[in-house]
């Protein structure tokens, strides 16, 4: 299992969504007026849910390397899952007035490549269990 390239695709993308917890997407001026104000993914209950379910889908994807083709699929899940989440947080920083983009807002970026890369990975895999399937 940790063998395999797409686990540490996979990890990563998990670590990645979970520290987008903690680190601010974008500061600035908000709405309010608020001058100090960091957006990050508590900051918002459809923000907070889709990041857990990220890190959790990602989680939960290490331990199906059994069933190749649920793990691309769930890769596939995650990547418009993150897409959607980008999205949200697109919309959340327009309610801002002024500010500027963090730098861990690249951890979105990380995620939807790790979740490429994995998937890339485990097709790499079940080619090469049906190309050994086809030479017995």
């Amino acid at each position: 299992m940790i063998q395999r390239i797409q686990t540490l695709w996979l990890l990563l993308a998990a670590a990645c969504a979970i520290a987008s917890l903690k680190f601010s997407y974008y500061s600035g001026t908000n709405a309010k007026g608020i001058a100090p104000y960091e957006l990050n993914g508590t900051e918002n209950f459809l923000l907070l849910i889709t990041s857990i379910f990220v890190g959790g889908l990602a989680l939960v994807n290490i331990f199906l390397f059994k069933n190749r083709t649920l793990q691309l699929r769930l890769c596939v899940l995650g990547i418009f899952l993150e897409a959607l989440l980008i999205y949200l947080y697109y919309r959340e920083v327009g309610t801002f007035t002024a500010g500027t983009y963090s730098l861990t807002a690249i951890l979105q970026m990380i995620i939807v490549l790790a979740f490429v890369l994995a998937a890339r990975g485990i097709n790499k895999d079940a080619k090469i269990v049906k190309d050994s399937d086809r030479l017995r």
